[in-house]
């Protein structure tokens, strides 16, 4: 090939090690689509990105020139791989559902609770992963058997509970719509 020029290898940062249980680890994806890890100094895959965020790792992509935040993105690049490889998480609906709140003047809210919600359901399950540490393979899969039922029925009783809530909300916030309009001389049509 002519008029190609390789790209030159990262420069180690030389800035001091961060203290490692609050340090995000620093990934630098460069304009070749490459992504560089400045912990280990070796370019990463994205699978291995998805291992980092799999154990626990916080993590934040940076594009190489321009230091712009590509965290989103790439774990959104993720998702969509998780999805597209054969036992996607969100049904049709569920995505479209998704898509409709953005713009909606629910969209903050829509957010904030699924983002509670995924943070209870990981509590959950470190706990119930704590209490089964000393349960072979066989067991527990009979205890996932006898829970199945149970966890269904509690999933069953806490969608309830959130549709509830969700519903007082709505009530609410209409309510207070209609007292502010109110309160310029408009009302409700």
């Amino acid at each position: 090939m002519t008029g190609h020029v390789p790209e030159e290898p990262p420069v180690p940062d030389k800035t001091p090690a961060p203290d490692p249980k609050t340090a995000q680890r620093v990934i630098k994806k460069y304009p070749n689509r490459r992504l560089y890890d400045t912990s280990t100094s070796t370019y990463v895959t994205l699978a291995e990105v998805k291992q980092l965020v799999m154990q626990g790792e916080s993590v934040v992509v940076r594009d190489a020139k321009t230091s712009e935040d590509l965290t989103r993105s790439i774990l959104l690049q993720i998702i969509l791989e998780e999805e597209a490889g054969g036992a996607p998480m969100f049904s049709e609906a569920a995505l479209a559902n998704i898509i409709r709140f953005y713009g909606h003047a629910m969209q903050g809210f829509m957010g904030a609770y699924l983002e509670k919600n995924v943070q209870m359901f990981t509590e959950i399950q470190a706990k119930l992963a704590e209490q089964s540490q000393g349960l072979t393979p066989e067991m527990w899969t009979q205890f996932m058997n006898l829970q199945s039922p149970m966890m269904k029925g509690l999933m069953g009783n806490y969608v309830e509970q959130s549709q509830n809530m969700f519903l007082q909300m709505q009530d609410q916030m209409q309510k207070q719509t209609e007292q502010m309009l109110g309160a310029f001389g408009l009302k409700k049509r």
